[in-house]
């Protein structure tokens, strides 16, 4: 079965750095999409970033570019969110996602979700 476990959350002041790992099993990232999503207290959960399985292309949500990084290791079956320049703002709970539509967002009904974690920007 699908399983995802999200990893590398933590304290970081801001301007620091941190990245979190999405560890796959059940399936292989050669044929599934895979994004990350993050939810603040208040806030509804948002798109952060995408990989496309096809191509490897990546998607990013304006409030991250250019400071976000997603990847994947095929080998490891691992997807990583490699995250500088952090501001309190992007203090959330993140999580990784399969089935991912690049375009929006959305995850398919079929997708799976990780338990996520926690990412907190603070002095």
């Amino acid at each position: 079965q699908v399983q995802l476990v999200e990893s590398g959350g933590g304290l970081v002041q801001p301007g620091g750095s941190l990245r979190l790992s999405c560890a796959a099993s059940g399936f292989t990232l050669d044929y599934y999409s895979i994004g990350w999503f993050r939810q603040a207290p208040g806030k509804e959960r948002e798109g952060v970033s995408c990989i496309s399985t096809s191509d490897g292309s990546t998607y990013y949500a304006d409030s991250v570019k250019g400071r976000f990084t997603i990847s994947r290791d095929n080998a490891k079956n691992t997807v990583y969110l490699q995250m500088h320049s952090l501001k309190p703002e992007d203090t959330a709970v993140y999580y990784c996602a399969t089935d991912v539509n690049p375009t929006n967002f959305r995850v398919a009904r079929f997708g799976s979700w990780g338990q996520g974690t926690q990412v907190t920007v603070s002095s």
